[in-house]
C-alpha cells in the first residue's frame, strides 16, 4: 500500500503550519520515539482542545488544524483533522475515516436544532501504527465524558478507540449505523452537501449555541 498519500500536507491537514509544528514540539517529548508521540499528542488534542459541535462551518478554511488550535475548540470532524496532522507532522501515516453515528448524548438545544439524535459524518482519525492500521476519536474532552458519565475513550496504538456503546450507568450511548470510509483528506463538498441536507438549520450558519454551558445547565439539573 502506498503511504505517500497519507503523509501530505493539505488545505486542512495544513501540519506544515507553524502553529502545528508548535503544538507537535510542545506536547510530545522529543526524547521519545514516535509511536509514544503519537500517543500523547492523542491525550492533548482530545482533552486541550474543547468539544464544540456549534462550530460546524461552510468555509473550508474553518477545518484546517491551524485554526481548530487557534480557536481552542472543535468538533469530531475538525478535532480528527487535528489529529492526522499532528501524526503527519512525525512523519506517521494518518488519515480521516467517517460514520453515520446515534448518538444519546447531547443537550436538548442540540437535539432541537439537529431535528434527530444522528450525528452524520462523524470524523474519526486512522493511524498506522505497528504495521496496521488503528481508529482514534479524539473528540469528547475527559470534562464532558465526567459530567455526562462516560467513559473517555483512551488510545493505545495497538486497538480501535471508538466510542463505546454504553455509559458508565449503562444507557445506551452510540450506536454506529454506517460507515463511509476513510479518506487522505476531508471530502468536504460531498459532507457539507449531506450535512446542509440533513440539519436545516445549517443553511443559516451562526453562532447557535453554548455547548458547555448547555452541559453544565442539564447535568446539574440531571444530578439533583
Amino acid at each position: 500500500m502506498k503511504m505517500d498519500i497519507y503523509l501530505r500536507s493539505t488545505p486542512t491537514i495544513d501540519f506544515e503550519s507553524q502553529a502545528v509544528q508548535k503544538f507537535v514540539a510542545a506536547n510530545s517529548p522529543a526524547s521519545s520515539n514516535n509511536e509514544e508521540r503519537v500517543i500523547a499528542l492523542y491525550y492533548t488534542v482530545r482533552d486541550q482542545v474543547r468539544y464544540d459541535p456549534y462550530t460546524i462551518s461552510q468555509n473550508l478554511r474553518d477545518y484546517s488544524a491551524s485554526i481548530t488550535l487557534a480557536t481552542g475548540r472543535g468538533w469530531c470532524v475538525t478535532k480528527s483533522i487535528l489529529y492526522a496532522a499532528c501524526c503527519r507532522a512525525l512523519g506517521i501515516p494518518a488519515r480521516l475515516g467517517y460514520a453515520d453515528v446515534r448518538n444519546h448524548m447531547s443537550t436538548s438545544n442540540l437535539r432541537r436544532l439537529m431535528g434527530t439524535d444522528i450525528f452524520y459524518w462523524h470524523g474519526y482519525t486512522e493511524v498506522y501504527l505497528n504495521h496496521k492500521w488503528v481508529k482514534a476519536t479524539p473528540a469528547f474532552n475527559i470534562e464532558l465524558c465526567n459530567k455526562f458519565r462516560l467513559k473517555a475513550l483512551d488510545f493505545d496504538g495497538l486497538e480501535d478507540s471508538i466510542y463505546h456503546p454504553f455509559d458508565l450507568d449503562g444507557r445506551k450511548h452510540m450506536e454506529y449505523l454506517k460507515y463511509y470510509g476513510e479518506f487522505a483528506d476531508l471530502p468536504f463538498e460531498q459532507m457539507l452537501g449531506d450535512l446542509v441536507r440533513v440539519y436545516p438549520s445549517l443553511r443559516n450558519p451562526r453562532q447557535q449555541g453554548d455547548f458547555e454551558q448547555e452541559v453544565e445547565l442539564e447535568t446539574a439539573q440531571n444530578n439533583e
